[in-house]
């Protein structure tokens, strides 16, 4: 059976390897600034966050390389499909992420993009360090076990 999802998030994209290539501790919720045509891009699900980092540019939090295609109904007054979105977060919040990537070496990555119950555009992000290739081969083992522990019960009754 399928993990119920909350019908008040909507989800347009997710990062599903980040998970896999960073070991996250800690996430928030940020909002982020957009334009008409790009929140109009989003409601249709078209965006990709797989390559896409969080960082510092000057005072505030910016989101790069996330593609968000142009939305096909704008015609001339389109938006840049991979330019920096600025995240909307507490002042507090943001020496935080910013003192733990340059002083604890961590990554501030993109898990989702998402509407929330009141239609605004969120981001998930995960605080996270970047796992090393044997702890991906241990993530994967323990992926696995799990796979096979619950396939072992439900077979069992």
């Amino acid at each position: 059976m399928a993990p119920k999802t909350d019908p008040s998030r909507r989800v347009v994209a997710d990062n599903r390897a980040a998970r896999f290539h960073y070991a996250i501790t800690e996430t928030l919720e940020a909002g982020i600034a957009l334009t008409g045509t790009e929140v109009k891009s989003l409601r249709n699900g078209k965006a990709t966050i797989g390559e896409a980092y969080a960082g510092p540019s000057g005072n505030d939090l910016m989101l790069f390389n996330a593609n968000i295609p142009e939305y096909l109904e704008a015609n001339r007054f389109n938006h840049d499909t991979k330019r920096p979105r600025r995240l909307l977060l507490h002042r507090r919040q943001i020496d935080k992420l910013i003192g733990a990537t340059q002083r604890q070496g961590f990554t501030v990555v993109p898990l989702k993009i998402y509407f929330n119950e009141s239609g605004r555009a969120k981001v998930e992000l995960g605080l996270g360090k970047g796992k090393q290739l044997h702890d991906k081969r241990e993530s994967a083992k323990q992926r696995d076990w799990e796979r096979d522990r619950a396939r072992l019960l439900r077979d069992r009754g």
